[in-house]
């Protein structure tokens, strides 16, 4: 059956079938709210009864880790989308008002919070005395949490410049200091672990971030031939990302989790528990997203396909805080 939108009601009733802008700002503010809740509280249920001790300050770390990873998917998603846009013939000149410079500005705040954790040894500073900025210098972690820092600083530059299109280089370099982060020397090929999670953690923005603007470009086009285009063209290449998130996402899995032991540490740890909320949340965005696609090809308006492209939209912002939650556990061993 196909999905129309209802007709409005008449002017004489006052009342209208979209919700208020006070409902969706409401609404938004909950699901920000919510979001925050999933790392803050996480690591004490994902702990339990596994004999882990969570890491001090793991809620923290984790909210932090969170707020960066969102900061880096709306600028990267809203350079992404832009260049889309840019190749529709018929496109209107019209885009949203971009949010790279808040974006910025919140990955710059987080950046500077996971950098004075690392300058205190990993640990939680108590006052600004405890903070040792110069020892960031004398560690490989804090030299890769100084240049996050820096990258965020130069990306709201950028986009408050004459040419925002430069922030790519800051955001790159972001990605890939989280990529050498999330890959210690003393692994087992820490290399291919950073090649792996840079592909991830490329995709995983350009997804999260790119469906974000892309929804709100749709709106601000509203009528415009050109918006289901834009949306088909994006669901092409957002069909290539999630086949490149989930080989990088399985390898990098198998690499923490040998073959053998995945099922009972699936269960049995924290990083296990996490990883497998984080595996059902992605399933659940991959059928929210085909609903879209098909909603998009088969529907008679196409734009219906934007009611299941906003919950995917919702469903990706709990992963992402899933994801900030993942990086400050233990790695599947004792604490």
């Amino acid at each position: 059956m196909t999905l129309t939108r209802p007709p409005s009601r008449t002017a004489g009733t006052g009342r209208h079938t979209r919700p208020s802008g006070t409902g969706r700002t409401v609404a938004v503010l909950v699901l920000v709210v919510l979001a925050a809740l999933i790392p803050v509280l996480g690591p004490s249920p994902a702990l339990h009864g596994t004999g882990e001790d969570a890491a001090p300050g793991t809620g923290g770390i984790a909210l932090l880790r969170t707020v960066l990873f969102a900061a880096l998917s709306v600028p990267v998603g809203e350079l992404f989308v832009n260049r889309l846009a840019r190749s529709l013939p018929d496109a209107p000149a019209q885009r949203p008002r971009g949010w790279s410079p808040y974006a910025a500005a919140a990955g710059f705040v987080a950046a500077l919070g996971l950098a004075s954790v690392v300058a205190t040894g990993n640990l939680v500073p108590d006052s600004f005395a405890d903070i040792d900025v110069g020892g960031l210098y004398e560690s490989r972690d804090g030299k890769l949490a100084l240049l996050e820092v820096n990258a965020f600083l130069a990306a709201g530059l950028c986009a408050t410049s004459r040419r925002p299109g430069l922030q790519v280089w800051p955001l790159a370099a972001v990605v890939v200091a989280e990529a050498l982060r999330a890959h210690p020397t003393t692994e087992y090929s820490p290399l291919i672990g950073s090649g792996l999670t840079l592909v991830h953690l490329t995709c995983a923005s350009l997804w999260v971030g790119g469906l974000l603007y892309a929804l709100r470009t749709l709106r601000q086009w509203r009528g415009a031939e050109a918006g289901p285009a834009l949306l088909g063209l994006y669901a092409r290449v957002a069909a290539v990302l999630l086949a490149a998130i989930t080989a990088t996402g399985v390898g990098s899995s198998l690499r923490r989790m040998p073959p053998g032991t995945i099922v009972d540490q699936l269960t049995d740890t924290a990083y296990g528990r996490v990883l497998l909320a984080k595996v059902i949340l992605v399933a659940a965005v991959a059928a929210l997203a085909l609903w879209a696609r098909i909603r998009l090809s088969r529907a008679a308006d196409p734009l219906t396909a934007c009611s299941p492209a906003r919950a995917e939209v919702v469903a990706l912002g709990v992963v992402v805080a899933v994801s900030g939650l993942l990086t400050a556990l233990p790695v599947p061993i004792r604490w």
